[in-house]
């Protein structure tokens, strides 16, 4: 029993390989011939010539392909075809090509095509001049310029191009543009798969939309869900705002773009900058979020004003735009340096507000850490909000207000530890190109102010209070100080004025605090790690369509007589009547 299964799966074996081999051999089969005549000649054997009749179409099968055409020239001996006039190869029931001419050998499964190629499968159409075609590889190949159609994504047009039937992909090269009723693409490499409508893109590439303009060098794209990913040079252009990061997303649908690492968002018409780690842009509702060392500069003529905080936003249309900055935010510029727990910017109105959030209470012990600050040349002012105003104009600062426990606060020029000081519910400056010349303290002021005669001597010291204070300086000193409703207070001298008194209540010099550069808005960041982006891999040169392999096939199988690339095409109209001597009939 065991030796006849034996045997049984020895001969099964061997049909199976008989089979296999019957199959990689089988000949150009004859359906249909029309009218044929038969020539014998000494270099090519055997050769028909076939003609359609009235009824149909010459008709050949090879391995699952039908092959369909008026006129046809058949090498036996080589298993080769040549088909000229309304070709029509069908592979199964995806794959249609027609051409003016074709060339296809039964031994190799090479086929040629040229004129009028059309390459069409459920989801797209290919046309060009010319087209390689290898059955066995079930590749096709052009480098005579072709277009691609494909209905949900748009028209792909290059000078070369490969199709990759099994994975359903198509490699373009040179000069490539997809154009779609919603955007532009143009590169030198793309990778189409046809199923999912995704494209990668390699090499420099642009995608133009109506109102928006993206550059990359890597990148993907879906074209069905329209959104994408670049990497390596990527921006954004749009409404006269530009998106710089390592690797971006772009969501066409939302009007939705996002930017990871080495942000940079120009705004060409408010004149500012944006950086940071990571951001977010919503065309639609005007908004730009940003995180991550973000910092926003508002470039001007003469100083530029840099604002950082843990995230910024950015929102509003360009003509009336709003910035915030909040947790941990700071100011800086030559002659102007703040701090607090969130900075409000009108761009329109010059109304900057820094703001301590309700939050944070006098309880917690670092409240007052967290409380608005700025420092104008020596001077350092404080309280619950300040509110700075500049003229949009001249880009100068106009004047400012704190409300609620403000504090002026300045060092003293000699003494290592006295602080002129004045104090008040609110607090009214004024600047004059951008130097602070005049403080008015409302309510419940109090002062301690070091008085010193033109030689720097220190007279004594003033502590007084009144209903309300002002203040006049000049050139960074205090030049006046009028108490308007005077309580009480007295001018004393340093050695009668107790050392337990030098400090009003509620006092805090935050110099340290103050950023004197760019830089030192930084300072008291936490360390981080930018993610790593990887992206796509380099461009790698697909393998040659015509390696060395394929053009052994091509010269062991094709027939001296048939060099189409070198001589002109051969067609014949349909209604062609010729009567070929000693014709051969065998329609079937």
């Amino acid at each position: 029993m065991k030796f006849h299964l034996k045997l049984i799966f020895v001969v099964f074996l061997c049909n199976s390989a008989f089979v296999s081999l019957s199959q990689s051999k089988e000949k150009l089969k004859i359906i249909y011939t029309g009218r044929a005549k038969t020539l014998v000649n000494e270099v090519d054997g055997s050769v028909t010539t076939f003609l359609r009749d009235n009824q149909q179409q010459v008709h050949f099968v090879h391995n699952g392909i039908n092959l369909y055409c008026d006129k046809a020239i058949l090498y036996k001996e080589q298993d080769f075809i040549e088909a000229f006039s309304n070709v029509r190869m069908v592979q199964g029931d995806t794959i249609t090509m027609t051409a003016n001419y074709t060339e296809y050998s039964g031994k190799t499964e090479l086929a040629f095509a040229r004129g009028n190629v059309i390459l069409k499968e459920p989801e797209s159409t290919l046309t060009t001049n010319k087209l390689h075609f290898d059955r066995k590889k079930q590749q096709a190949y052009y480098d005579t310029k072709g277009k691609v159609v494909r209905d949900s994504s748009g028209t792909i047009t290059s000078n070369i191009g490969r199709y990759y039937m099994q994975t359903k992909k198509y490699q373009f090269i040179d000069s490539v543009v997809l154009v779609n009723p919603e955007y532009t693409l143009k590169t030198k490499r793309l990778d189409f798969f046809n199923d999912s409508g995704h494209a990668y893109i390699f090499g420099p590439s642009t995608i133009t939309g109506e109102d928006n303009d993206i550059y990359c060098e890597r990148g993907f794209y879906d074209t069905q869900e329209d959104f994408g990913h670049f990497q390596r040079n990527a921006k954004i252009n749009y409404d006269n705002r530009e998106v710089k990061g390592d690797s971006m997303y772009f969501d066409r649908t939302l009007n939705f773009a996002s930017a990871t690492n080495n942000i940079k968002v120009t705004d060409t018409i408010n004149n500012s900058i944006v950086k940071g780690d990571y951001a977010e842009v919503w065309k639609a509702k005007d908004s730009l979020f940003i995180t991550g060392r973000a910092l926003a500069i508002s470039v001007q003529e003469q100083d530029s004003i840099y604002m950082h905080s843990d995230t910024l936003m950015v929102t509003g249309p360009e003509e009336h735009r709003i910035t915030r900055a909040f947790y941990n935010a700071k100011i800086y510029k030559s002659d102007l340096a703040g701090k607090a727990d969130s900075i409000h910017v009108d761009h329109k109105s010059g109304l900057t507000q820094m703001i301590n959030l309700a939050r944070y209470d006098s309880k917690d012990p670092f409240a007052i850490k967290r409380k608005p600050v700025l420092w104008n040349l020596d001077n350092q002012m404080s309280g619950d909000t300040i509110h700075l105003i500049s003229d949009v104009k001249t880009e100068k600062l106009d004047s400012l207000k704190v409300f609620y426990n403000a504090f002026l606060v300045s060092k003293d020029t000699i003494s290592e530890d006295g602080y002129n000081q004045t104090k008040g519910k609110e607090l009214i400056g004024l600047f004059r190109d951008n130097e602070l010349y005049n403080v008015d303290i409302i309510k419940n002021a109090e002062v301690i102010y070091y008085s010193r005669n033109d030689l720097g001597e220190l007279i004594g010291i003033n502590k007084s209070k009144s209903g309300s204070i002002t203040i006049k300086i000049a050139n960074n000193d205090i030049e006046e100080i009028r108490l308007i409703n005077k309580i009480d207070g007295d001018l004393s001298p340093e050695s009668l004025f107790p050392n337990n008194a030098n400090k009003l209540r509620g006092f805090d010099w935050r110099g340290e605090e103050r950023p004197n550069s760019v830089e030192d808005l930084f300072k008291d960041d936490k360390s981080r790690k930018l993610p790593a982006i990887k992206g796509l891999d380099d461009y790698i040169p697909p393998e040659d369509f015509f390696d060395e392999a394929v053009l052994e096939r091509v010269e062991t199988a094709k027939p001296k007589n048939a060099k189409s690339e070198n001589r002109a095409a051969r067609n014949i109209p349909n209604n062609e009547k010729a009567e070929p001597k000693k014709e051969k009939k065998s329609g079937k």
